[in-house]
């Protein structure tokens, strides 16, 4: 529509659209207050009882508690299947579940589950493998770029998947993602030089802080005040989270890998 006329159009909405989250948030609108009006607290003999129904949506992703798994299965998920189905819209059958709280759900990139009684989110796994590819991919794409556009490139991807990730439980993941990072860049480097030691490809890639390696471009260039300028790859435990430990040490994986292949490799 432009200028109050209509353009009809036969096209859908793009995937990843501006437009498309704006008109799955008015599609959906009203699905809260069905669901409370028809799942609202009610008395039964002499005593109150909530069905525990409630609605957590974003764009069109969304989570409905319930009671109990008789509960959903048989009352609410007929309830919005009608809903949608007066919009034109239906339920995806690959992303629908019922699940407990115990066993946990993925929501928007993280794992939601309950562990003896106390909720924990992390990142989910299969989140945390779609960052893992992007970054091995944009690794392996660029075999002969300077070190300085490679730390450019990964950078931002790195900086925005942990700071998504900076609330919740997510200090093991970001231990991970910085092993395999590290992998992915030493394999990188390796190619480089094929010939040369790996104690040379080290001090050649690498710097030693606080007894962490760190991806860093060595410039040579200094500030006005004689601090030398470094362009450093983005360490995602340097990212606070939810449960980040006071004193961060180097996971002992790492130690080990580290030595494995600098004994391994000549």
């Amino acid at each position: 529509m432009e200028n109050r006329t209509l353009f009809p159009t036969e096209e859908g909405t793009p995937q990843g659209g501006i437009v498309s989250p704006t008109l799955a948030n008015m599609t959906l609108d009203g699905l809260e207050k069905v669901l409370h009006e028809t799942f609202h607290v009610r008395r039964v003999k002499g005593k109150s009882y909530s069905p525990k129904v409630n609605l957590v949506r974003y764009a069109d992703d969304f989570i409905i508690t319930g009671d109990s798994k008789e509960l959903l299965e048989d009352k609410v998920l007929p309830l919005v299947e009608t809903f949608l189905r007066d919009r034109g819209l239906q339920l995806s059958s690959e992303k629908t579940c019922i699940t407990h709280i115990d066993q946990g759900f993925d929501f928007l990139g993280q794992n939601i589950r309950k562990y003896g009684g106390k909720l924990l989110i992390k990142p989910s796994r299969k989140n945390t493998q779609r960052f893992l590819e992007k970054v091995r991919t944009l690794i392996r794409s660029n075999p002969t770029v300077d070190q300085a556009t490679l730390i450019g490139l990964l950078n931002p991807v790195i900086r925005g998947w942990a700071n998504y990730h900076r609330h919740i439980v997510a200090y093991r993941t970001f231990c991970r993602v910085r092993m395999e990072l590290w992998r992915s860049l030493w394999q990188w480097a390796k190619r480089r030089h094929p010939q040369k030691p790996a104690q040379w490809v080290i001090q050649r890639y690498w710097n030693t802080q606080s007894g962490k390696w760190v991806f860093e471009e060595k410039s040579g260039k200094r500030l006005h005040k004689g601090k030398p300028v470094r362009l450093q790859l983005v360490d995602p435990t340097d990212i606070k989270s939810g449960d980040t430990p006071r004193l961060c040490q180097t996971p002992i994986r790492m130690i080990r890998a580290a030595a494995s292949i600098l004994k391994n490799v000549p």
